[in-house]
């Protein structure tokens, strides 16, 4: 089978091509911005028509989308996660080679949920900001171009390669302070939302089940278990072996104060940290129906938490 993976470079991509190259029967080519790509080509600048020519040349039977941003403006979000996907789209339309469309979606087009619940397919998306508005625009396309496409709308991806920017990164980042400095306690702020973590090898494979799969339509891939921040910090202090106290500082948001986890303290500024938002527009709680995945892929996440948190520290750690 061949597949052509684009965004193999990104978080997410990576640990899809670790899995598609593990498999003996894909013949695998990269797409993407970097000089590591097999063929070089930038989704949000290159148009439909030079994007169809290399997919008649390649004829692959399957095309992975898993490039996009996560953060920017709202323009530079639509250029990198809608714009880019529309000339997927109109390029696989274009060619001759009939492959299918892999499309990695996320959580936040959903936007907020009602605490407690689980978000299943068919529920009405309202994204609560930018990025999930270009990604859920993106998903439309897709849904509409009349392709063999499905779309997993991934919820909080975990584990190695966790960008430091995300909050479990600033979480570990701000623990490897406290230990590097001898700091016997660790005051946190924002630690009140909960989110379905899973963890990006399970992501992988689900990706990789996908792509076998006839499934159309929209899947979650994610845990199936909201877990608060909170806990998930004390995870990670019980895997980093940190023996200081947390102390939670939440608040009131504050639009105009920087988000922070962990606010690296100054002689000076002895302030609290304060509460934030969770990056992604969601609200307090999120947690995804995965029942689809498992019924359409055979697919089941396998990684617990705390596993994805144990990498997610001894990346941290090499810091130190």
């Amino acid at each position: 089978m061949r597949v052509l993976l684009i965004g193999a470079n990104g978080y997410l991509g990576r640990f899809v091509a670790d899995r598609l190259l593990a498999d003996p029967a894909v013949q695998l080519t990269a797409l993407g911005r970097g000089d590591d790509a097999d063929v070089r080509f930038d989704l949000a600048s290159g148009s439909p028509g030079a994007l169809t020519r290399f997919l008649d040349a390649v004829h692959p039977g399957v095309v992975i989308n898993c490039a996009g941003a996560t953060r920017g403006g709202a323009r530079d979000l639509t250029r990198h996660n809608t714009v880019a996907v529309a000339t997927v789209c109109e390029a696989l339309r274009r060619s001759g080679c009939g492959a299918r469309l892999v499309q990695i979606g996320c959580g936040a087009e959903y936007g907020p949920s009602q605490p407690g619940s689980s978000t299943a397919e068919d529920a009405v998306p309202r994204p609560g900001g930018p990025y999930g508005v270009s990604k859920l625009a993106a998903t439309e396309l897709v849904l509409g171009s009349g392709l063999d496409a499905v779309v997993l709308r991934v919820f909080s991806p975990a584990g190695p390669g966790t960008p430091a920017g995300s909050p479990l990164g600033r979480l570990a980042e701000a623990m490897r302070r406290a230990m590097q400095s001898g700091d016997g306690e660790l005051k946190l702020g924002g630690l009140g939302a909960q989110r379905d973590f899973v963890d990006v090898r399970d992501v992988a494979r689900a990706v990789h089940a996908a792509s076998l799969s006839a499934a159309q339509g929209v899947i979650n891939i994610g845990s199936g278990r909201a877990v608060r921040l909170r806990d998930a910090a004390a995870i990670l202090a019980r895997v980093a072996g940190y023996g200081g106290a947390l102390h939670e500082l939440d608040g009131p948001p504050s639009a105009h104060l920087r988000p922070t986890i962990g606010h690296p303290r100054t002689e000076s500024d002895h302030a609290a940290p304060v509460a934030f938002p969770y990056p992604d527009g969601c609200g307090s709680w999120q947690q995804a129906d995965v029942r689809t995945a498992r019924d359409r892929l055979g697919w089941r996440p396998r990684i617990n938490l705390e596993e994805s948190l144990a990498d997610i520290w001894m990346e941290a750690a090499c810091r130190i």
